[in-house]
């Protein structure tokens, strides 16, 4: 049963009116919509002792420390490749600070139809170049790194994963929130529960945006589960949600992991839809997915 939490959520956020036909339009209004209803759906700003904004190599980030030395999550955020900002997870990243004892670097990337694949691939792993090289300067240690994010910043974080591994300079952790997996939007779910605020249709847009070349769709940095092998990733925490069209993509990624040797844990939350992680404010489950990363990665990195 859906949570009645996710559908008094949902009128929270303006949308965009009638007259609005050019699509660009509508995009630009969706954007601000997403920021001017933060407040409303993640709730106040949590103080944290540093909440400062950086240049990451000359891509926007903003860094989220309760102590020095600590531990570092890099956090991709969602939206489409479209949508999305520093702004739009504010909360949930001060929050996974507070609680897990690591340094929390939010990227601004790139987005898309403006810069399309690869920029913001490109965007984040000039983040993670970055924090390697300027982890004394930020006050955190870089040694123990880990990268995370939903939805779109969910495909992103583990194609940077393994990139990574492949460079030779593997990341710890990797935490996925409704990740973005499959750019052919094949899966069941799609037709299951489509109608709770995420459809096909929608999501072949943004693929289709993101990565306008339909070749690029087959290749492993955009579509994770056509890499040839996934073996010595990192270690990967899972989220998905019963009622999300991507539901059965994040569990069929989690599935392959587990097939090749990479521990998994994988979380279904019952009675929410996609986006419902960063509505701290309005939805329970929220608040319990968002510790549950900060335990995730408090148990894995603070060592």
């Amino acid at each position: 049963m859906l949570n009645p939490q996710v559908t008094a959520a949902a009128g929270l956020r303006a949308r965009p009116p009638a007259e609005l036909s050019d699509s660009y339009e509508i995009l630009q209004f969706v954007r601000q919509a997403m920021e001017d209803s933060n407040e409303a759906e993640c709730g106040p700003a949590l103080p944290l002792p540093v909440v400062a904004d950086v240049d990451a190599g000359g891509v926007p980030a903003r860094l989220y420390a309760a102590r020095v030395d600590a531990p570092v999550f890099v956090y991709v955020h969602g939206g489409g490749w479209c949508y999305g900002s520093i702004e739009t997870v504010d909360r949930v990243c001060r929050r996974i600070a507070d609680r897990s004892g690591c340094a929390v670097l939010s990227v601004g990337y790139r987005l898309a139809p403006e810069h399309v694949f690869p920029a913001a691939l490109d965007d984040v792993e000039t983040v993670i170049a970055y924090v390697r090289k300027a982890g004394a300067e930020l006050g955190v240690d870089p040694s123990r790194l880990a990268i995370g994010g939903d939805s779109a910043g969910g495909q992103l974080a583990t194609v940077v994963a393994r990139r990574q591994r492949d460079a030779a300079t593997p990341l710890d952790l990797q935490v996925l929130i409704y990740p973005a997996i499959d750019p052919m939007t094949a899966s069941e779910s799609y037709d299951e529960v489509g109608s709770y605020g995420l459809d096909r249709a929608s999501m072949q847009r943004a693929w289709a945006t993101y990565a306008p070349d339909p070749l690029t769709r087959f290749t492993p940095d955009v579509a994770p589960l056509a890499a040839d092998d996934l073996a010595g990733l990192p270690p990967a925490l899972i989220i998905t949600a019963e009622y999300d069209a991507l539901r059965d993509e994040g569990a069929d990624y989690a599935d392959a992991l587990l097939a090749a040797g990479v521990p998994v844990v994988h979380t279904r939350y019952m009675g929410v839809n996609h986006g419902f992680a960063r509505k701290l404010a309005v939805i329970d489950d929220a608040r319990v997915a968002t510790d549950q990363v900060a335990a995730y990665l408090r148990a894995g990195l603070t060592f």
